[in-house]
């Protein structure tokens, strides 16, 4: 099963990293194409601006899942790396344990919002571009984070009983 497990994991990590270098190639080429208008034809994009934010959200809330699954997020650590190994390993787990409970509290007060934007088709002002996609990048980032994370846990707890170690 945690074969199947990671087999996932790893065809997910390819999905979103793939999705997310693909936001932020579009963002540069809109990024380039503006500049080349505004400064060799005097015209540029007027729904630029909106939609590069966009896909920059996009792509910071799908590039999550690849560093949530390495356990490379920004965590205030220095006190911990001195703790003795089994209290740095109970903190790493309680640490993990309360991202994915974060991202669950996130995610569960998005969704309301995120059903009114697509109920009242919210739309943004300069490229009239439905608000319900950027918006839904939020909690579906934090989502796959806490999943990623609980799979990253199960993972290492699967592999240390394998190996003897627990």
């Amino acid at each position: 099963m945690i074969e199947a497990l990671v087999k996932g994991v790893r065809w997910l990590l390819a999905f979103t990293r793939a999705t997310a270098g693909i936001l932020l190639i579009s963002s540069v080429a809109i990024n380039f194409a503006n500049i080349i208008g505004r400064y060799f034809f005097s015209v540029s994009i007027p729904w630029a601006e909106e939609i590069m934010l966009f896909l920059m959200v996009g792509c910071v809330f799908t590039g999550c899942c690849a560093v949530a699954w390495d356990g490379r997020q920004i965590k205030m650590d220095v006190v911990v790396g001195m703790l003795p190994p089994k209290l740095r390993d109970l903190l790493s787990v309680l640490s993990e344990l309360a991202l994915i409970a974060t991202a669950a509290a996130v995610t569960a007060f998005a969704w309301p919002v995120i059903s009114q934007l697509a109920a009242f088709d919210e739309r943004s002002q300069a490229a009239n571009f439905p608000l319900v996609f950027p918006q839904a990048m939020i909690p579906i980032g934090y989502t796959l984070m806490a999943l990623l994370v609980a799979v990253r846990l199960m993972v290492r707890s699967g592999a240390g009983r394998a190996d003897g170690s627990h």
